[in-house]
């Protein structure tokens, strides 16, 4: 592990441009719970288990039309969690790096925690490909209105009900996460439209320079993340640095740290020191 922690503190030194590829993983050493399969999901959520419910059928858009105190009690919850917690060690190294290699960056992440931004990542630079908690969409919609989630969400843990429900700012209905779920058609993707225009003008300028993809925690479960990198890798002068505990798989020359990302990450900063 030390050789490979040795290869990839090189491609970073090396590179001009950055790009961070984050899936669920990355929240884990921050302490926000892996979903991995329906056991995962009912640890973290053993209410669920009781109701006989799989994370996919808690994070369905049709609770909030048939049910919107359950389905704001999930999401609620959730909200809630990721206002509390607060970004692990491992993002500050990335944003040191970034300084003190002077990279051009970007963020690609599935997630909808906003840790990036809570850890002082520039928002302009992030893109989020399945949405966002921390903003609010309306549930039919009315329109294609996005706005930020500044709602207090009470919930429920005996029944995972909501005890407030957030409402449209233009009909009043009820309001939900501007979140993909599964099976959503309602969807409002104009905010992550903005942001992958802006990730591919950062490809384009960055077409020919020595470019780094730093993987955290993204799972072959929902691969966009792990596609995302790997498309990004075919390009001449590209390094993948792949860090999955469980599924770090990944041809040479691209790099394959299998651990932890916040374990990861120190492996590459103890080597970027030495």
């Amino acid at each position: 592990m030390i050789e490979k922690f040795g290869k990839a503190a090189e491609a970073i030194r090396n590179a001009r441009a950055l790009v961070i590829t984050a899936g669920a993983g990355m929240g884990v050493d921050s302490g926000l719970p892996d979903f991995r399969g329906d056991r995962g999901f009912w640890n973290a959520y053993p209410m669920y288990e009781r109701l006989g419910l799989s994370f996919i059928q808690a994070a369905n858009p049709a609770h909030f039309e048939r049910d919107p105190a359950f389905g704001w009690g999930f999401y609620g919850h959730r909200t809630n969690l990721y206002r509390d917690t607060n970004p692990h060690a491992g993002f500050s190294l990335l944003r040191e790096w970034i300084d003190s290699y002077r990279l051009d960056w970007f963020v690609v992440t599935s997630n909808v925690d906003g840790q990036f931004q809570k850890a002082g990542f520039a928002a302009e630079n992030i893109l989020e490909v399945h949405g966002s908690i921390h903003h609010l969409q309306c549930i039919h919609p009315c329109s294609p209105a996005i706005w930020p989630n500044n709602e207090t969400i009470p919930v429920d843990f005996a029944t995972m009900r909501a005890r407030h429900l957030p409402r449209c700012i233009h009909c009043d209905a009820v309001a939900r996460p501007n979140i993909l779920m599964f099976g959503d058609w309602s969807w409002v993707s104009d905010r992550t439209a903005r942001q992958e225009r802006l990730f591919d003008e950062f490809v384009a300028d960055h077409r020919n320079v020595p470019i780094v993809v730093i993987e955290l925690g993204a799972g072959t479960a929902i691969p966009t993340i792990r596609h995302a990198s790997e498309q990004l890798g075919r390009r001449r002068d590209a390094t993948v640095i792949r860090i999955n505990p469980r599924e770090a798989q990944i041809l040479p020359p691209h790099i394959s740290l299998a651990c932890g990302a916040l374990e990861g990450l120190g492996g590459i900063a103890a080597a970027l020191a030495g």
